[in-house]
């Protein structure tokens, strides 16, 4: 910029000032910079200390504890003080980070029980670390208000340990929009939030998932990202080959204040752990290319 340019660029600030109108790029006009995780879902096939290493050699820096094993029961009811202990020190040596883990709640019985259950994820979840526990909604209609109180719970006890209790779609009491909502209602709690999953709007429904975030949009603190090309559709494939339109659902995303994270939770599976990894940086970088431009 020469001093003419200099001055005209000072001129028609000072104007732009002197009317209100702010020179700083509307929230709209920014880019996005959500950071973005990877599930260890894809490596279920190999064990999780494979999983572990794979994730880190496709350039991720977090990891979530979603889907676990007979011999990984993660922050399960059933995980022993010293289980956790090894854990944690796990995925530290790993150079990783873990920020969720799932939660595996029942309720077909005594409620009591179930909200025990629950609060006990919760404090294993504590132990490890995590910012956030996942929830998928329950399928039957007689277990809707024994969830709801579940949940209730599970989210008052989450937030006095600093910790962030979600929902993602899942088909039944969290199918899509209108269903969430309902369970947001029942719930009533501040610290029970969404996490989207645009593929699992397309598998569970077959609805638009960019018209079935709209209504819920200002309640998502994260996004689960997969693709899906139909209902009941496979979902373990590369980003792109579906029907998800990851930039109309990350457009409603920014424009209702969105900040991340992202966590990659499909890719297709390999014959090999390497081949997965190599899958699952695709779907990162996927990922990147699109925020980009949104």
């Amino acid at each position: 910029m020469n001093r003419r340019e200099f001055l005209q660029h000072t001129v028609a600030g000072g104007a732009m000032s002197a009317l209100g109108i702010s020179m700083s790029p509307s929230p709209s006009a920014r880019a996005v910079n959500w950071p973005i995780g990877c599930f260890n879902r894809p490596w279920t096939t190999w064990s999780f200390d494979d999983a572990l290493r794979e994730i880190k050699s496709a350039g991720y820096q977090t990891m979530g504890l979603l889907s676990r094993t007979k011999s990984e029961p993660f922050i399960g009811a059933d995980a022993t003080p010293e289980y956790l202990a090894s854990l944690k020190q796990r995925i530290t040596g790993s150079g990783l980070k873990a920020n969720m883990g799932a939660l595996r709640t029942r309720h077909n019985i005594p409620i009591d029980e179930s909200i025990k259950e629950t609060r006990k994820q919760v404090e294993n979840a504590e132990v490890l670390g995590l910012t956030y526990l996942l929830t998928f909604g329950v399928d039957r209609p007689e277990e809707y208000e024994h969830y709801y109180k579940v949940m209730s719970d599970a989210a008052a006890y989450a937030q006095e340990r600093q910790l962030r209790l979600v929902m993602k779609p899942h088909g039944g009491s969290s199918g899509a929009s209108d269903e969430i909502v309902a369970v947001m209602n029942a719930v009533q709690h501040p610290n029970f939030k969404i996490w989207y999953d645009a593929g699992n709007i397309i598998y569970y429904t077959g609805k638009d998932p960019i018209e079935e975030l709209k209504p819920i949009a200002k309640h998502v603190t994260g996004f689960c990202a997969k693709d899906c090309g139909e209902v009941k559709g496979d979902v373990m494939i590369q980003f792109g080959t579906g029907k998800v339109n990851f930039a109309g659902v990350f457009a409603v995303l920014k424009t209702a204040g969105f900040d991340g994270p992202l966590m990659v939770e499909c890719c297709k599976v390999g014959a090999t752990a390497d081949e997965t990894m190599v899958n699952a940086r695709a779907n990162r970088e996927f990922l990147e290319a699109v925020l980009a431009k949104v």
